[in-house]
């Protein structure tokens, strides 16, 4: 699976978990909704900067986002 996948798996995942909608993240991001769409949908490259972001607003860990696994039900 490409590492972008897996990315936006994780991403939507732990926004969901965090009761976000897209919109949400993007304000606390400070970037646009269709950036986190992207994102969800690995279109989009992150840099480490991104990743630390999206890390910080969903208080998880940045390496939760990269897990090729599917993280346990809460």
């Amino acid at each position: 699976m490409d590492i972008r996948a897996v990315f936006g798996r994780n991403l939507k995942l732990h926004r969901r978990r965090a009761g976000l909608s897209q919109a949400a993240l993007a304000a606390l991001m400070e970037v646009d909704r269709a950036h986190v769409s992207a994102m969800e949908r690995g279109r989009q490259n992150v840099t480490i900067v991104t990743l630390w972001h999206v890390s910080v607003a969903l208080k998880v860990e940045p390496a939760m986002l990269l897990a090729r696994e599917e993280p346990p039900d809460r």
